[in-house]
């Protein structure tokens, strides 16, 4: 954490110089999920090779911008691909576009993934929003010194995922004949999905679904203040043991992609009623 805050000035000065918009939302678009970036009203596309500290992505269905636009009339920065663990970053750099998204003065963030079913009655093709996490993570994207004028050393963790946008979304959901759900996530390092009996286990400790991503992101929001809201689409099942099937990345992605649109639905209204 040595460089960070000396990072982040750097960062947001070159996107300044390029950018002459002051987005108010963050969004984090997942494996699959990246088509909203679509129905962004675009004003400029940075390239993370070319923004300074930015990781690259190195994963196939992560595209690797970053998008300044509109989105429900509302001005939005947007991250067409994130960064994992398994890719062989620390959670430093995983995290630290949502640093930059904040520095930029982004008030509330949107995150999206595609996740696995540890509850029997998610389906593939369903949505989860988020209503609390459980961390599996090796690492802690909070471990090493603290900066004050990020956040507090000790972030309280209750209420981290906004009650009323979980309830605004359910409510879009509804009213779209959208199934939909609420649920926790549980965040695992990766890259292999897990065995049946991870997937049990993850059941047991009370995670409904399960996936690479997210809560890191998450916990260096709520370190920084941010409303965060969070969505998964469930692309395959792991409970009970007897509706577990292989599974390769294509599928992941053939799910997320089919059932993108509903969730598309459900972040336009959502951000457009803010």
């Amino acid at each position: 954490m040595e460089n960070l805050l000396k990072q982040i000035e750097e960062t947001l000065a070159y996107i300044k110089a390029k950018v002459d918009t002051q987005p108010k939302i963050g969004i984090i678009l997942g494996t699959g999920l990246g088509a909203l970036a679509d129905e962004i009203e675009v004003t400029q596309i940075l390239d993370y090779a070319h923004t300074p500290h930015f990781p690259v992505s190195t994963v196939e269905s992560h595209s690797g911008k970053l998008i300044f636009g509109k989105l429900g009339g509302k001005d939005v920065v947007a991250m067409q691909g994130r960064f994992h663990y398994y890719e062989g970053y620390n959670m430093r750099a995983v995290t630290y576009p949502v640093r930059v998204m904040k520095a930029l003065g982004i008030e509330q963030l949107f995150i999206s993934n595609a996740a696995g079913s540890t509850n029997e009655n998610f389906k593939t093709g369903h949505l989860m929003i988020l209503n609390d996490h459980i961390n599996l993570q090796p690492e802690h994207p909070l471990r090493g010194k603290n900066y004050n004028s990020l956040g507090p050393r000790f972030p309280d963790m209750l209420h981290t995922y906004d009650p009323q946008l979980i309830e605004k979304a359910l409510e879009i959901a509804r009213r779209k004949n959208i199934d939909c759900h609420q649920g926790v996530y549980a965040s695992v390092s990766g890259p292999c999905l897990e065995t049946p009996a991870e997937y049990t286990y993850l059941h047991r400790i009370g995670a409904d679904a399960v996936g690479m991503s997210t809560v890191s992101e998450v916990i260096v929001a709520k370190h920084m203040d941010l409303k965060i809201f969070a969505i998964s689409v469930i692309t395959d099942m792991g409970y009970p043991r007897e509706v577990i099937k292989e599974t390769s990345i294509e599928d992941v992605i053939a799910v997320a992609n089919e059932a993108e649109p509903k969730l598309t639905e459900i972040m336009k209204e959502l951000i457009a009623g803010l």
